[in-house]
């Protein structure tokens, strides 16, 4: 197979892998906004190399709604019947490099004290090809994460639109060369992505020494709560387990949660640690630039930008990440240079 593919073969190939069985994901266009969706034939698939979808892969390793396990209660007993997983292969097609990059930090989560054996069995059969970005809006910022337009973290191979109907292919994995080949195209020239907007790392020392600082109050007040942010987050991972069913039985599941609901932190007792807003933001930023990062080595975050572009308060994390830098830099500024 040649390494520069024009997309009209680009599509028989998805159809191919829909007709053996797999399941395929890709940008569909709903209305006027692309929304990563398993597709029922090739020609759904939109490969916009200035578009990204609203929403993120995560959805297909690591799904809104999942059942564990059913059970039956007759009497005093109660019998547990597992849930077989589902053991097609699957491959995500056109994913934004941002959304792949995703995956690498999800993974160290699913697999940290405790392996998840759903989402890692699913990221096992999953392959996933990304599509460099030839464009960036205002609400990107992966530059500031440390990543870029064609970032590879995350990618099995990776697709380069040519602007010509061709794109070149890069295999990044076996995965990917099990799918395009061991040959190489020539990519066109990288891009440098958006101009870095803050220091990550400057931003986590001020959270980390800033709890109580009356900026989250200022910043985030207008925060609805509605966990738009978080649900079109590829890297947010929040969960609850709940038992769905009636007297008889039912199902337990794994739904995706959110720390921007009020209920996410409420006691039995009727109390409430996060009771406002800025708090539960406070909490999320914490999260992705000073805990994750103190366990991990890395920022739960790249950059996508969809949490300003979801929100319904155009508020998101770049605004608040750009004025704490902006305070941080200015405390830096005060602080007498040591001799």
């Amino acid at each position: 197979m040649s390494a520069i593919i024009p997309v009209a073969e680009l599509g028989e190939l998805v159809a191919g892998w829909i007709g053996a069985g797999k399941l395929v994901a890709a940008p569909v266009a709903v209305g006027d906004r692309l929304l990563y969706q398993q597709l029922a034939s090739a020609d759904q698939a939109v490969f916009d190399a200035r578009r990204r979808p609203a929403n993120s892969i995560k959805e297909f390793l690591f799904p809104r709604h999942e059942p564990l396990f059913r059970y039956r209660i007759e009497g005093r007993g109660i019998e547990l019947s597992e849930v077989a997983p589902e053991e097609r292969e699957q491959i995500v097609i056109g994913a934004k490099p941002c959304d792949a990059a995703a995956l690498p930090i999800l993974d160290l989560v699913f697999n940290w004290d405790f392996e998840d054996g759903f989402y890692t069995a699913r990221r096992a059969r999953t392959t996933v090809i990304s599509l460099a970005c030839a464009a960036e809006d205002e609400a990107c910022f992966c530059t500031s994460v440390g990543l870029g337009p064609e970032d590879e973290a995350g990618s099995d191979a990776m697709l380069f639109d040519l602007g010509d109907g061709r794109f070149a292919v890069r295999a990044v994995t076996e995965k990917g060369k099990a799918l395009f080949g061991e040959r190489q195209a020539e990519p066109p020239a990288p891009r440098p992505g958006p101009e870095p907007k803050f220091d990550a790392a400057r931003v986590g020392r001020y959270l980390a020494s800033h709890f109580e600082s009356p900026l989250w109050k200022e910043l985030t007040l207008a925060c609805l709560g509605c966990g738009a942010c978080a649900y079109t987050c590829p890297t947010c991972h929040c969960f609850d387990m709940v038992d769905e069913g009636n007297a008889a039985g039912g199902v337990r599941v794994k739904n995706w949660d959110s720390c921007q609901f009020p209920l996410f932190t409420l006691h039995a007792s009727g109390h409430n640690p996060r009771s406002v807003q800025p708090q539960r933001q406070r909490q999320r930023l914490f999260h992705k630039f000073v805990t994750y990062p103190q366990k991990f080595n890395a920022v739960l975050c790249t950059g996508c930008g969809n949490c300003e572009r979801n929100c319904p308060a155009g508020l998101g994390v770049l605004a608040v990440l750009k004025a704490i830098d902006g305070e941080a830099m200015n405390q830096d500024a005060k602080e007498p240079v040591q001799a």
